[in-house]
């Protein structure tokens, strides 16, 4: 089974309390199932359209594990505390 990786980029944090609310909530459920945080801040240069902003790169044992981790209730909570304060976009990538 290979592994994969979420990538979510952030293109604007509007309440950061929020965000600190789910970033608290999302931490644990992903680290529970086996996510395992591989980068995660500011992006230190962005090229062509990036722009520099807070990038995550999360890697899961599998495609099962990530697709269940965001359809649960767990991570269902830290998404509430979110509460759209947060405009991102987050890609699954499977490793070669």
């Amino acid at each position: 089974m290979k592994k994969v990786y979420a990538v979510s980029v952030y293109r604007e944090i509007s309440d950061p309390a929020k965000f600190s609310a789910y970033a608290n909530i999302a931490a644990p459920a992903i680290e529970k199932v086996g996510g395992r945080f591989l980068a995660r801040g500011m992006a230190i240069t962005a090229y062509e359209e990036g722009i520099i902003e807070r990038t995550v790169i999360v890697e899961y044992p599998s495609l099962s594990v990530a697709r269940a981790l965001y359809e649960g209730e767990a991570y269902r909570e830290a998404l509430d505390a979110l509460d759209g304060a947060a405009k991102r976009d987050i890609r699954l990538v499977e490793a070669l």
